[in-house]
């Protein structure tokens, strides 16, 4: 039995040596394994340079945040000599421009931004997806056309209406902000809509059938399954006034009042350009860890939770 065994894979091995030789006999055009291990290498090889590509900046902004000359001009183009110092000067040197005032206050605006803005899209979902009533499909249109004209347009409107309700200085310049960044959220609801059109409405109705409320119904089932487009729009509704410039901009018109976007945009300026360049560094990395932390800590919601949730 051994005898035969091993005649079986002699002839094993003999048929795969004879179609490596064929194989390599065969021209490139017409080679399978040849193209495949050439593809793979041509991929790893521009994965390889685009990562590079897109880490280099990073790497870059992050050297320069320590580089002992606060200018922009180097000799090198990463720096030769490094220090702490510009992270220090950043949070004890106020008196030109206020950094940690900056950054709180646009960590609260955007904190509270991000509640109010994911709570109006869901909601907004929720209705366009589970109910059905007059105008809904008009409303949808409405909004839709809307959205195809960029919000710069209604800067200045937006501007002329917060003035008259004096929301333009002091304290009314941060609730004007939050005000505006969260009041047009429910207008975005489209995506998350598309993604609970994918529930099964057997859920709903088997709630309702157990005596549950719509909004038990939405607080129960739906908020649950929808966790990873949850995440994706509390990311967004965080960003959006985190790295907003231009509406800031046009309410924001002193200093007591800005944003960490237009601190920074004020380093680069030609005034505090040689003795802010690298503290702008230093807060360009301080500005990435809340975004790099909230994503750290929302990553594990983005698995899929739709599996198991309906049983046949």
């Amino acid at each position: 039995m051994s005898s035969v065994q091993s005649q079986s894979v002699m002839e094993k091995s003999a048929r795969s040596a004879q179609a490596e030789s064929a194989s390599t006999r065969l021209p490139f055009w017409k080679n399978q394994r040849a193209r495949r291990i050439l593809g793979d290498v041509l991929s790893y090889v521009l994965l390889s340079v685009l990562t590079i590509i897109w880490i280099l900046p990073i790497v870059w902004v992050v050297l320069e945040s320590f580089n002992t000359n606060p200018g922009p001009y180097n000799e090198t183009f990463f720096p030769t000599s490094y220090t702490f110092d510009n992270y220090v000067k950043l949070f004890t040197d106020t008196h030109i421009l206020n950094f940690p005032s900056m950054f709180l206050r646009t960590l609260v605006i955007s904190i509270i931004v991000c509640s109010i803005s994911t709570f109006f899209v869901l909601s907004v979902a929720f209705c366009m997806s589970r109910l059905r009533f007059r105008f809904r499909k008009a409303f949808m249109n409405i909004v839709l056309v809307l959205g195809m004209f960029p919000g710069i347009m209604s800067v200045v409107v937006i501007y002329f209406i917060l003035k008259s309700l004096g929301l333009t200085q002091g304290i009314g310049v941060t609730i004007a902000l939050i005000l505006v960044y969260s009041a047009g959220a429910g207008a975005g609801f489209y995506v998350m809509k598309g993604y609970m059109d994918t529930i099964p409405l057997s859920l709903d109705e088997a709630a309702y059938l157990d005596g549950c409320t719509r909004w038990q119904v939405f607080t129960k089932i739906i908020l649950p399954i929808c966790k990873p487009m949850l995440v994706f729009q509390a990311l967004t509704s965080f960003l959006g006034p985190w790295l907003d410039f231009v509406m800031a901009r046009a309410i924001s018109r002193t200093q007591d009042n800005y944003t960490v976007a237009l601190g920074l945009y004020q380093m680069l300026s030609r005034e505090y350009l040689n003795d802010w360049f690298s503290r702008f560094a230093a807060a360009a990395v301080i500005i990435s860890i809340p975004i790099a932390v909230l994503f750290i800590i929302m990553q594990r919601f983005y698995q899929e939770s739709m599996s198991g949730a309906v049983k046949g």
